[in-house]
């Protein structure tokens, strides 16, 4: 039987460390400096407590990190200290460089380092989110076999440490960013009395902009055009007290692309673009 050590019981941790119990594995968790909260989801999910880090750190083969990104890398380091030699997988939302950091803190201490990041909602009967794993093959096998038959969705990528965590980013910097900004678009329909126009306008909508990458490059080829628009936008919402950051950087966004003026570039050359320096588009 593998036992799994989770760093920590949170929402997202404590119902992942479940399902890897229900596919046989014993899960450990360490009480001390957690919350009653915490302590309450990890006796609900049949965890079992450990008195110390450092007993946890003797008795885990695979210790899975998830936990706020700002102190991801003190969790690894407080594993490292223990001298820990198994499997640590930080599946933590932080970026490709924060994870080459943290696999070399683990890595110090004789542990394999892997990669992880977990896309979706807390898995329950209802819900299956995936965690996208990537570092060594033999690592990744290991860990995706504490998932099987449940309702975790282990995914295996390359060998390259950051694939996971550049995943993760990729997807959440969208998702989070257009749901922050929906709601400040919202926000000054309201003040204008027009909200329930705009929910009509966006009614006739259904699909995601993330997928539509053959639009990319129209954008692009009229953001001479759009940049300024959302400049606009972005003194709209300031007169109306509200956040312009948004905005602004869209404005600065489609600033990259203003020599692509009127033009049909292929997607290569759009990416490519958002790489350069920054232009000065039209007043």
């Amino acid at each position: 039987m593998t036992t799994l050590g989770i760093l920590h019981p949170g929402s997202m941790g404590a119902a992942v460390a479940a399902q890897a119990r229900r596919s046989g594995a014993e899960v450990l968790w360490c009480p001390a400096g957690r919350s009653a909260s915490s302590k309450e989801r990890a006796d609900r999910y049949g965890l079992t407590p450990v008195d110390a880090l450092s007993e946890m750190v003797e008795r885990a083969d695979i210790i899975l990190s998830l936990c706020p990104p700002a102190a991801a890398a003190d969790v690894a380091r407080n594993v490292a200290d223990c001298s820990y030699a198994g499997i640590y997988v930080d599946g933590n939302a932080v970026s490709p460089a924060s994870m080459a950091d943290i696999s070399a803190i683990v890595e110090h201490s004789g542990a394999t380092a892997v990669d992880g990041s977990v896309i979706g909602s807390p898995p329950s009967d209802s819900k299956s989110p995936r965690l996208y794993l990537s570092g060594p093959a033999d690592a990744l096998h290991s860990v995706a076999r504490l998932f099987e038959g449940s309702a975790v969705q282990a995914r295996l990528l390359s060998s390259d440490m950051g694939q996971a965590s550049a995943l993760k980013l990729s997807y959440s910097s969208y998702q989070k960013a257009s749901r922050a900004l929906a709601t400040v678009a919202y926000a000054l329909a309201s003040d204008h009395g027009v909200e329930a126009e705009l929910l009509d306008i966006a009614a006739g909508r259904t699909t995601s902009y993330l997928a539509e990458t053959a639009y990319f490059p129209k954008v692009a080829a009229r953001s001479w055009r759009w940049g300024p628009e959302m400049k606009e936008a972005a003194h709209a919402l300031a007169e109306a007290g509200l956040p312009s950051d948004l905005a602004d950087a869209a404005a600065a966004v489609m600033g990259r692309w203003t020599g692509l003026k009127d033009t049909s570039p292929d997607l290569a050359l759009v990416l490519q673009e958002l790489h350069a320096s920054p232009r000065e588009g039209p007043t």
